[in-house]
């Protein structure tokens, strides 16, 4: 879920299938039949349009997304969406005019491709007479793949890609390639293209830490007989074939507001539910105990490494290290009623507010404190990579054993590694399943739940 901004905007997606759904809708009211008219028509419709979009990949268009691509998308939604009317109609209604049906399918659909090709080409002029909606990218290598892509970019900005400057391997690549990454580093570049064929293997993956430590996005340019055994994403710039590092499911706006939705729900769920009542008893037991806040609030780094207010009950007398040491077994600052809050993981539970508020998810790599997120950055490879997503709850990482306290390098070494994972295998089916992992280990009590 990084920030998207140059590749395409996050609003485009979702004004795309709000006024898809507006289109087919406005149509089913000026030209189905009243017989077939109905409010069950438009939820089914309406459903079945987004459910066939999401599986033809309808709106998985992009600026280097060929016309004729975009012309069998909407083929093949049209084709789909029409059957699905069909069969809704013969089972709503015994008599049903065909043509009606067909006249409102492909007057609907025809309205959306000249909408569809009208925000598509918009954007494209939009990128070169104003220069917006851009991306700065550098290339690397010497591969003849560089210099048709640097053509590319330099003859269509209309794709919105302003080449910055291209770095030559000539001579001592290790300068070369610490030359670049400072380059990267000072210029604010968003993307790096790097030819397969000038790097090994050993500096293939020195890009790959370095991009993953950085935020930055990383992409190959294929030639000959270059290894494709990483899982890596192939697009097409013009007939340019690029390989893109990692695929991350969250990056696509549907799957976004899936999980956002999901998150909603669950958390006024449990705040309605559980938090109403329990906090005021919290209350209670923290306040006879001792002195200080209810709720503690801790500054931790969340998604693009932005930092917000992470809330718990307090589970600590009041102390001045609280946000620069982690706690340990049998710390001495642990309250009595800390101690059962933290065993059982109700310490956490206020971090439902949070999100509330879209600060985490409820399911995701949890949040450091600020302090530890700079040492492990420094320290642990691919760290950075956890800031893609919003951070979570719980994460499929706690729910195998690595929560609470790090004790040494392999604790955040393979932390890291699940959430990564995570990062790049999300499914709404899997944050159930490490919710009910996460309840599981709740119930039977965890060694490192202190």
């Amino acid at each position: 879920m990084r920030n998207k901004t140059g590749r395409y905007s996050s609003y485009i997606r979702p004004f795309s299938y709000l006024l898809d759904l507006i289109i087919i809708n406005l149509f089913s009211y000026l030209i189905i039949s009243r017989d077939l008219f109905s409010p069950y028509f438009l939820v089914f419709t309406s459903f079945t349009w987004v459910i066939i979009a999401f599986n033809v990949q309808f709106y998985e268009v992009y600026r280097f997304t060929k016309v004729v691509s975009i012309i069998s998308k909407v083929i093949r939604q049209f084709i789909l969406f029409t059957i699905s009317c069909y069969a809704f109609s013969g089972f709503y209604v015994k008599d049903t005019n065909s043509k009606i049906i067909l006249s409102y399918t492909i007057l609907s659909i025809t309205a959306v491709l000249i909408c569809k090709l009208s925000i598509y080409f918009f954007l494209r002029k939009y990128r070169v007479f104003y220069g917006g909606n851009f991306r700065r990218v550098i290339i690397v290598g010497n591969g003849k793949s560089v210099g048709q892509l640097e053509e590319f970019f330099n003859d269509n900005p209309d794709y919105g890609y302003k080449l910055v400057k291209v770095f030559n391997f000539e001579g001592d690549k290790k300068a070369k390639i610490e030359e670049c990454q400072d380059f990267v580093l000072k210029n604010y570049i968003d993307e790096i293209y790097c030819s397969l064929t000038s790097l090994s293997n050993t500096q293939i993956d020195h890009f790959i830490d370095f991009s993953d430590n950085n935020l930055k996005i990383l992409k190959f340019l294929p030639d000959n007989n270059e290894l494709f055994a990483r899982n890596l994403k192939l697009d097409y710039y013009g007939y340019i074939p690029i390989l893109s590092l990692r695929n991350i499911p969250l990056d696509d706006v549907i799957n976004q507001m899936v999980k956002r939705a999901f998150d909603i729900l669950f958390s006024v769920g449990i705040i309605i539910g559980l938090l109403s009542w329990l906090t005021p008893l919290m209350a209670i037991f923290i306040k006879l105990e001792s002195s200080g806040p209810v709720f503690f609030r801790q500054k931790r780094n969340g998604l693009n490494y932005k930092e917000f207010n992470c809330f718990k009950f307090r589970s600590m007398n009041l102390n001045e290290i609280a946000d620069l040491e982690q706690v340990s077994k049998n710390d001495p600052r642990i309250t009595t009623v800390g101690k059962f809050i933290r065993k059982t993981s109700i310490d956490e539970l206020p971090q439902f507010f949070n999100v509330l508020l879209g600060d985490m998810s409820v399911v995701g790599p949890r949040p450091h404190m600020v302090s530890h997120t700079e040492m492990y950055a420094r320290r642990i490879d691919k760290f950075m990579v956890r800031h893609f997503i919003k951070p979570g709850i719980t994460g499929l990482a706690q729910t195998n054993g690595y929560r609470g306290e790090v004790e040494n390098d392999k604790d955040i070494i393979y932390r890291v590694k699940y959430d990564i994972f995570y990062v790049e295998n999300w499914s709404i089916l899997l944050d159930i399943k490490i919710i009910f992992m996460t309840l599981y280990n709740a119930i039977k009590g965890e060694e490192k739940a202190y």
